[in-house]
């Protein structure tokens, strides 16, 4: 099978970091009150003007990118489906917009792990483009936006989700996962389903 993997929120726990740092940013930096509402970016969530946001950027990102520990079980699991025979593909955002280094951040994370895949695609701006492109059976992504885009295009996707995410209706194109042993239960079922 062919899987594709987005990074942040996924294989790293750089959501987190981001959204406790612009709680902290929010707070002490700024002298504001906290949430305005519940997006899916950090750097959203807040009435921040365009410069404050770039700021927290700028500031930050780069840095808790660099400090982010991986999601307990990523490494363990990849190294089973690699093991499994299947093709495993980054595909994210990483790269683009204001932080072009974040990309080198993460590659030099990769190596420092000892994790490596088949294929990356960096600063990708349509996932679904990606996904049917490369005829990528299964995507797992954090970002209900993105999981909604592959569930309405029929890319079987496993969706991330803390906590404190949108919760999406299942169906055979979606489910929900909370941690890398629910993923690999969904992929060795849906592969065995397919044999």
């Amino acid at each position: 099978m062919k899987i594709g993997l987005d990074i942040d929120g996924v294989i790293y726990n750089t959501e987190n970091s981001f959204r406790y740092k612009a709680e902290l940013y929010d707070l002490l930096e700024l002298n504001k009150k906290g949430t305005i509402n519940n997006e899916f970016w950090a750097q959203h969530r807040y009435d921040w003007k365009e410069k404050q946001q770039k700021e927290f950027k700028q500031k930050y990102f780069l840095e808790l990118s660099k400090n982010t520990p991986l999601i307990p079980g990523a490494k363990e699991v990849i190294e089973i489906l690699k093991k499994d025979g299947h093709e495993l593909i980054i595909i994210t955002a990483r790269g683009s917009f204001e932080i072009k280094e974040m990309k080198n951040v993460m590659e030099e994370k990769f190596f420092k792990d000892s994790l490596n895949f088949s294929k990356y695609y960096w600063a990708v701006q349509n996932k679904v483009e990606v996904c049917k492109n490369e005829k990528v059976d299964i995507m797992i992504d954090d970002s209900p936006i993105i999981c909604k885009e592959m569930k309405q295009t029929r890319i079987k996707t496993l969706y991330f989700r803390d906590v404190n995410r949108e919760k999406i209706e299942e169906n055979e194109y979606l489910k929900e996962v909370n941690n890398w042993g629910e993923i690999y239960r969904y992929i060795y079922n849906w592969n065995m389903e397919e044999k």
